[in-house]
């Protein structure tokens, strides 16, 4: 049964009674928005009970089907440049530890992702790429751990072989560091220019939303 609207507790009261007037203007149902806009029932049913601050896409899925452009829900997601580059910045914590990288900017992202514009799009290229260079910076040092680990195995230890192994693994590290370091950079810029990130590579743990 769907909860009336005076008993839900109204964190977003302006958003929530205009996306419930443009739904009756149209006619439709809860559950036929909900069809419409792709978002699901429960969803439609937090937005307009105003239990949850809607996502971008959402309020843009649920503008194309009432047929009106976001501003009409007398709402809009926040504009804060500056949040944004410390999202980005807050990437450079991989330099004291790998981890870091990801665990900074994913608290940021979850703590903004529904009320910063752009928030979301680019909080999720961040951790994207930062988990991805994490998991090829873990295979290279796999990698020379397991040659330690052959070659004591089979009793036949190389000092020089062993010490050309770090040289380049010493070589790895600074190339891919200096690699993090340098698309941080780069895309500072691209926040400041509006422009959109460039990460490679960068697999899609996190999927970007069209």
């Amino acid at each position: 049964m769907q909860q009336t609207f005076k008993s839900c507790k109204m964190k977003n009261k302006d958003l929530a009674k205009r996306v419930k007037e443009l739904r009756l203007q149209k006619g439709y149902s809860q559950e036929e928005l909900a069809e419409k806009s792709g978002l699901s029932l429960r969803t439609v049913q937090r937005i307009e009970c105003g239990e949850t601050v809607p996502r971008e896409d959402s309020l843009k899925r649920l503008a194309n089907v009432l047929d009106e452009t976001t501003d009409a829900f007398g709402w809009t997601m926040k504009e804060n440049r500056g949040l944004l580059m410390m999202t980005n910045f807050s990437a450079f914590s991989f330099i004291l530890f790998p981890f870091l990288g990801i665990i900074l900017p994913l608290i940021i992202w979850l703590s903004n992702k529904r009320e910063i514009k752009n928030m979301d799009k680019i909080g999720r290229k961040i951790l994207n790429f930062q988990i991805t260079w994490l998991f090829i910076l873990m295979f290279g040092f796999s990698f020379v751990i397991f040659h330690l680990a052959s070659n004591f195995g089979i009793g036949n230890f190389n000092g020089r072989l062993m010490g050309n192994l770090f040289s380049n693994f010493e070589l790895f590290l600074i190339i891919m560091y200096f690699y993090n370091f340098a698309f941080i950079i780069v895309n500072a810029f691209r926040i400041d220019k509006e422009k959109e990130l460039k990460y490679f590579p960068s697999i899609p743990f996190f999927k970007l939303k069209k």
